[in-house]
């Protein structure tokens, strides 16, 4: 079984402000560089105060509980055992050994051995070695963030086998294990003296790591400045001599202040009509990232009307996200049928059995039903909020007469933990299904966010994500969306992911190329990013 994690509202930050996010469409703006990186400068960073620009908690991988939106500041101080890499059109992405050298796979899945680098040091002279890792390992699982991982630990699962080798073992395979850390907090790795030694109150503010940058000052969810390792492993490496995240109150004001020269980058622009003025403008690099994730509506089946399933029938009948993303979005996001993106891993387009738009279809049910009455929540957001009126629009005209409601983070965190709730607009996907926000988070029975109880679905995702034949597993995947579309348990619509600002003069993967979303935002590669000086 999965290891239910902890929720408690802060936390769920970094996955549930998905749907509020949007993304898609061709990169634009200044011309790529004319020669190699350069070495110096600073760069400061904007990061939206209601997503990733809010760390209450502080930057301990073990007690932040919105780890998930934080990415990019963990990144930069940790590093990471492994991380997502891509082409800079985002094809061909993997995740690759980073402080680790490598690992394997043992006993169909159920070992994983993770090899850590040979001679890495934290920032204060001590050893980055198999305990380190195995005491930052124990620490996270238990973490009430949902970046926590859902390992299927054996008694004892965490040892390590000499200075450089951590081994886990699991009740059952587990293959998407690897695939699953860029996007937990177990691939960042605390100094472990420090924690001891800080206490983690004060290890929180001002945390020890190995990567690229330390810490200079931590003003909680406000500024975090950062400057350059001089130690960090990958000799030259990072190019900036400092690193600053600040928060800013969304996009508009970001959008503003890159314009006026007060930063440089910009991470989760998803307002679509700034998106087409940037994009349009020519003044910034826009770099929309590949979309991982669709929006999906979820539907409680454990409550009336949907726990009939001709009502949930008829809200796929009566659904046309082909006509939203063109008729709203100028096609600019692509549509799914389900769980996945066409910039992650297993993505089918259509679903074989799908229930299509069928107007006429959807009245009869509804009839048959003697009407249908439905409250539709989401997330506030401009992208959930358009495709929310539009399926209001189109419900109604099959007969179903709907309520929409928008919700702020903590207010939506109790209508899914009520078991009240009818139908919300939100996201379920992931890079891998298996990882971030996965099927598994929206579709899971022991998950507090899914409209499902379907113990023969459960088997189906826990098979998928245990198997280690790519080719077994995309198998599985697809007959599992094929299930969820013979059951009717939830419409899936638009896939998306937000773009990327950055001002003429600044280059790296991730933040002026593409690699798909591991959670919300791309994981930008910090160690690689650099801006032309000025001469």
């Amino acid at each position: 079984m999965r290891r239910r994690t902890h929720v408690v509202p802060l936390l769920l930050a970094a996955l549930l402000v998905l749907a509020g996010c949007g993304g898609g469409g061709r990169a634009a703006g200044p011309a790529a560089p004319a020669g190699p990186p350069q070495r110096g400068g600073e760069l400061t960073v904007l990061e939206s105060a209601s997503f990733a620009g809010g760390w209450p908690t502080g930057l301990d991988p073990a007690t932040n509980t919105t780890g998930g939106a934080n990415i990019s500041q963990m990144s930069a101080i940790y590093g990471g055992l492994f991380r997502l890499e891509a082409a800079d059109d985002g094809s061909d992405a993997k995740v690759v050994p980073h402080q680790a050298e490598g690992y394997e796979l043992l006993d169909g899945g159920r070992t994983v051995r993770i090899t850590i680098r040979d001679g890495l040091r934290f920032t204060d002279g001590t050893p980055f070695d198999a305990e380190a890792v195995a005491f930052n390992f124990r620490r996270d699982v238990d973490s009430p963030c949902t970046c926590s991982p859902t390992w299927p630990l054996a008694e004892n699962g965490i040892t390590t086998d000499g200075p450089r080798t951590v081994v886990l073992t699991f009740t059952r395979p587990f293959a998407a294990v690897i695939n699953a850390f860029p996007a937990s907090n177990v691939n960042w790795i605390a100094s472990p003296t420090a924690v001891q030694q800080m206490g983690e109150e004060q290890f929180a503010l001002k945390p020890v790591g190995a990567g690229p940058f330390t810490v200079v000052s931590n003003q909680l969810s406000s500024k975090l400045e950062l400057a350059r390792n001089p130690d960090y492993f990958k000799e030259g490496r990072p190019y900036l001599d400092r690193l600053t995240f600040q928060s800013i109150g969304g996009d508009q004001p970001a959008y503003q202040a890159l314009l006026a020269g007060q930063a440089q980058a910009y991470e989760g622009l998803n307002t679509t009509p700034l998106l087409e003025q940037a994009q349009e403008a020519g003044r910034l690099t826009v770099t929309a990232q590949p979309a991982t994730s669709p929006y999906v509506v979820q539907l409680n089946t454990q409550r009336a009307p949907f726990d009939d399933q001709r009502a949930r029938e008829a809200v796929y009948r009566a659904t046309d996200f082909g006509a939203i993303a063109q008729g709203v979005f100028r096609g600019r996001y692509p549509v799914s049928q389900s769980f996945t993106g066409p910039g992650g891993l297993f993505h089918h387009e259509t679903v074989e059995g799908y229930p299509a738009f069928d107007l006429e279809r959807a009245k009869q049910l509804v009839a048959e039903l003697g009407g249908l009455t439905v409250r539709l929540g989401t997330l506030r957001g401009y992208v959930a909020e358009q495709v929310m009126t539009a399926l209001q629009t189109q419900w109604q005209q099959a007969g179903i007469q709907v309520q929409i409601e928008t919700y702020e983070l903590s207010t939506l965190v109790q209508q899914f933990n009520s078991g009240e709730w009818q139908s919300m607009l939100q996201t379920a996907g992931a890079w891998d299904p298996a990882g971030g926000v996965g099927v598994g988070f929206r579709f899971s029975s022991d998950s507090p966010f899914t409209g499902v109880h379907d113990p023969e679905l459960d088997t189906m995702l826990d098979t998928a994500e245990s198997t280690v034949d790519p080719a077994e597993r995309e198998r599985l995947y697809v007959d599992a969306g094929r299930y969820i579309a013979d059951h009717a348990y939830a419409p899936f619509g638009l896939a998306f992911a937000p773009a990327n600002l950055a001002t003429e003069g600044v280059y790296g993967p991730g933040l002026t190329t593409k690699i798909p979303p591991i959670v919300v935002n791309t994981g930008v590669l910090w160690d690689e990013v650099w801006r032309v000086q000025q001469q």
